[in-house]
């Protein structure tokens, strides 16, 4: 009886089978990387955009590209440089000299999974033009909004080495990442795995051989799957516990925002029906906290020279906040 009313609760075996045939599919190319491919699946699942940061030839836009076609949706890809204008991104209006009037000509912001290539490479100006889509799933041109087709998923990437030519991303668009994800190079058997694996093959052959998995509609339904897991009162006041450390820590200059709050608890869930659960356990607040937080804290500069980093902070933090049994 208990296990007919667990199945009837919450369908995320539905869910979590068809994680495993898109995992399994990134896998005829994608050779480890299971955390950036997990990750990137709860962004999908949570509808967050996503900062991806590694140094170049980690296959962060291979995979962005495989995760577009498995969904059978649209992907663009922008390459940030600093002389990238906000009309470049989101479109302009153009004048029709035979009506006499201005259209509306898109941009390449208009698709449904869009790579932004070394994001802190544009100025300001050009970043603002990401504020309101990022947000609102919308641009405003000339006073006319335009609303993007669901899903929307915005992955950027910035390389952590490099930073001569490059802008700090402003506080406020941090923010609007659901995620900050570190990518490492791959192990050594990982490595000859990947030689072994794609010698002799082009990167159209590579996409060629994964095939489509879900539809949109199937993914809108697999968020309203997810919204339906249960969290306990206990977990949701531990999350509000975490995130107000940040606020009150004497090492951090800057502490995490309430979005840091909704998307810790968003992801959990989506880390629960990852695993295959209809409920969320400590583990899945543990795990996904560091990738919400990483970005939206900023240490205190005495703390920087000390060679702290946000994510030993962020640990510290976690292991001093009583798990709730």
């Amino acid at each position: 009886m208990e296990e007919q009313l667990f199945q009837e609760r919450t369908p995320v075996s539905e869910l979590n089978n068809k994680l495993r045939e898109i995992r399994s599919e990134l896998a005829k190319v994608i050779v480890g990387q299971h955390q950036m491919v997990d990750l990137m699946l709860i962004g999908i699942l949570c509808d967050g955009h996503l900062l991806l940061e590694g140094v170049p030839g980690v296959a962060k836009t291979l995979t962005a590209k495989l995760m577009a076609k498995m969904i059978d949706v649209g992907f663009s890809r922008l390459q940030f440089t600093p002389d990238l204008m906000p009309g470049d991104v989101i479109g302009t209006s153009v004048f029709n000299p035979k009506e006499g009037s201005f259209y509306f000509k898109p941009g390449p912001i208009f698709s449904n999974i869009v790579l932004i290539d070394e994001i802190n490479r544009a100025p300001a100006k050009t970043q603002a033009a990401l504020f309101e889509v990022m947000e609102e799933r919308q641009i405003t041109v000339d006073g006319f909004s335009h609303q993007m087709q669901s899903p929307f998923l915005v992955l950027a990437t910035q390389n952590p080495i490099e930073q001569e030519g490059t802008y700090r991303l402003p506080e406020a668009q941090l923010d609007r990442f659901l995620f900050k994800i570190e990518i490492d190079y791959p192990s050594l058997q990982e490595e000859i795995a990947i030689l072994n694996n794609q010698q002799g093959k082009s990167q159209s052959e590579l996409l060629s051989t994964v095939n489509k998995i879900v539809s949109a509609n199937e993914i809108q339904h697999y968020r309203e799957i997810v919204q339906q897991v249960t969290i306990e009162p206990k977990l949701v006041e531990y999350i509000a516990s975490i995130v107000h450390e940040t606020r009150n820590n004497p090492s951090l200059y800057l502490g995490a925002s309430t979005r840091a709050s909704l998307a810790i608890l968003k992801t959990s869930k989506a880390q629960a029906a990852l695993k295959g659960r209809d409920f969320v356990i400590p583990d899945d607040i543990i795990d996904v906290a560091p990738h919400v937080l990483r970005h939206r804290i900023m240490l205190t500069p005495e703390k920087e020279m000390e060679g702290l980093t946000a994510d030993e902070l962020i640990s510290a933090i976690i292991k001093n906040i009583e798990v709730p049994r």
